[in-house]
């Protein structure tokens, strides 16, 4: 095993330290101009220390932990790769991927901000936020410095394949929580990730709908070997595996079903109007798990 670098050392300091963030206020509330992508002058951030700062108000959720992930994967890339992230909504994961990839990676963000599927229990597209969503987005990317480096493609995921060319080689799902949607992008786009490539699935282990596409696609996987996670960020390896090791890979992911048992838990009790009850069992926020 190699030894951590001193700028990995530094990304765990400062995520062990960093404050979680669910309903961060929107550090963006006067959008530019629709503008797709131009290149605004700002600086991106160049240390992780300085992406947490950039994202500290931008709505969403990603634990600090979960930022360190993502950043790690994104800045192994060479120039020339390409990273989909399918689920922007208000840009603080897509902010880190392109402040994390080295320049002339190329990034897509896939988000139709059809004002559906914004977050826990919200399902349904209202036009308001739709609107606020897109503009939003928009203005924190400029704000991050960022905007140049991501091409957005407003579309669901499902129309979207034919509007990525090439192989990936950093895919985040971050789309859809429901069993179909999240069964559908992991098959379709999981085709498109390049041998030795990354997969990072957010709110597996913790959304039914996540965890049973999980489990119907990944679980039995001769293709993806799952990694590790940070709470309920997964990571998958796309490595060819024979039936020994994929006997370890499926124990493996089976391992995290008590993790998944905890969420449901936790989310009863909230729903339950406990949520203090839930810092008894290991859970600090009191908030939804993510």
């Amino acid at each position: 095993m190699t030894s951590a670098s001193p700028q990995d050392a530094e990304i765990d300091a400062h995520a062990a330290s960093a404050p979680h963030a669910k309903h961060a206020p929107n550090a963006a509330q006067n959008p530019t101009d629709p503008v797709d992508r131009h290149s605004t002058g700002r600086q991106a951030p160049g240390r992780f220390v300085e992406v947490t700062d950039a994202v500290a108000g931008v709505r969403g959720w990603m634990t600090p932990g979960q930022a360190a992930l993502l950043w790690r994967s994104a800045r192994v890339l060479d120039p020339g790769q390409r990273i989909v992230e399918i689920g922007s909504f208000q840009g603080r994961s897509t902010i880190v991927l392109a402040a994390g990839a080295p320049s002339g990676t190329e990034v897509v963000a896939i988000d139709p901000h059809a004002g559906n599927d914004r977050g826990p229990n919200e399902i349904d597209g209202y036009a308001d936020e739709a609107a606020s969503d897109h503009e939003i987005f928009k203005s924190n990317l400029e704000a991050a410095g960022v905007i140049d480096r991501v091409h957005h493609v407003r579309e669901f995921s499902d129309r979207a394949l034919d509007q990525v060319e090439g192989p990936i080689d950093l895919l985040y799902i971050d789309g859809a929580h429901r069993f179909a949607p999240a069964r559908d992008d992991i098959v379709a786009w999981g085709a498109r990730v390049a041998p030795g490539g990354t997969m990072l699935i957010h709110d597996s282990f913790n959304a039914v709908g996540v965890t049973l596409a999980q489990a119907a696609v990944l679980f039995l996987s001769g293709e993806f070997r799952y990694v590790g996670r940070s709470e309920s960020m997964s990571e998958y390896r796309r490595d060819r595996m024979g039936p020994l090791r994929r006997i370890t890979n499926l124990g493996r992911q089976l391992g995290q079903l008590p993790y998944f048992a905890w969420c449901q838990l936790v989310k009863v009790l909230i729903t339950l109007k406990l949520g203090a009850v839930t810092k008894l069992i290991g859970n600090p926020s009191g908030e939804w798990p993510y």
